[in-house]
This record gives structure tokens, sequence and C-alpha cells, in this order.
């Protein structure tokens, strides 16, 4: 079942890269008593994904945290250090680069994407959300092959 708006978001724990190599961080420190908006992307350094999704977010980044966006979220079914090395090509400074390595959550919010067609294993569905403390607030994910409901100028437009 996905998740929806009014659901609370899973207690999980991810990996971020750290200065010293891949570290833990949980569900309960990204969300709690914050506003977060958090976008998934099928893969690090995959076409759509490098090119259209991850660089809206780092564009508009000081407009969407003037919103009142405690954090701006990148998540994928990668390891922290894809993630961490992705962030640093695209200067993702701004946004914290989470590793779903296991696809624990993406599981959990019921958004995998069978990509085994395309030799990449289950991934997660393009989609973006609000989060404030924790609860989902708005979603909008993403029909296949198009970037536009979850884009970076969409989700500003509902904050």
């Amino acid at each position: 079942m996905t998740i929806a708006i009014g659901d609370k978001i899973p207690a999980t724990t991810f990996k971020i890269m750290g200065e010293k190599g891949p570290q833990d961080i949980t569900s309960d420190a990204i969300f709690a008593g914050k506003k977060v908006v958090l976008f998934a992307v099928p893969g690090a350094f995959t076409p759509g994904c490098t090119v259209t999704h991850l660089p809206g977010y780092v564009v508009l980044a000081d407009k969407i945290k003037a919103k009142g966006v405690d954090s701006i979220v990148c998540l994928a079914v990668n390891d922290a250090f894809v993630m961490g090395a992705w962030g640093k090509s695209q200067n993702a400074e701004e946004l914290i680069m989470l590793a779903d390595g296991n696809g624990t959550f993406t599981k959990a919010v019921g958004l995998a994407l069978d990509a085994t067609g395309f030799g990449m294993g289950t991934r997660s569905k393009r989609y973006a959300m609000i989060v404030d403390n924790g609860v989902v607030t708005h979603l909008a994910v993403e029909p296949a092959g198009g970037i536009v409901e979850s884009a970076a100028e969409a989700i500003l437009a509902k904050l």
C-alpha cells in the first residue's frame, strides 16, 4: 500500500556520506519537528535524474527553504558512496543525499519500482513529498517517464 497524505513516515535507518564514510541517520533525525521536502529518483547518475530532476532542487534550494523548509532530501536506492559522489558532482551541498541502499524505506512507503528489465533491480519510483513533523502533507508520484509533478518548481508551488 502506498503512503498517503496524513500518514506518518515509517521508522527507518538510512545512510548518508559523512567525513569518515557512511553514517547512519534515522527517519526521526530527518523528519521529527521539521518541515522537509523529500524527492526520490530511480537512480543516481542516470540521465533524467542527473540532467532534469536533481538540478531543479539544487537551483531552487534557497527559494524552497525560504518557504519554511528545514531540509531538502534526495533519496535513491543506491549506497552512500554513490549518493555522496553524485551530490558532490552536482553541487548539491544544500541537500541531504540519502541512501536507501536496501530499499527498506522505499518498500515500506509502497513506492518500489521493478527496474530489473534495465538491469537495475528494485529501485524507487520518481516522486516528491512534503513532510511536516513526520507526517506527509503532499505527495506527487510521477507517471512513468515524466518529471513534472515531482519537479522542484511544482513542489515550490505547493509550499
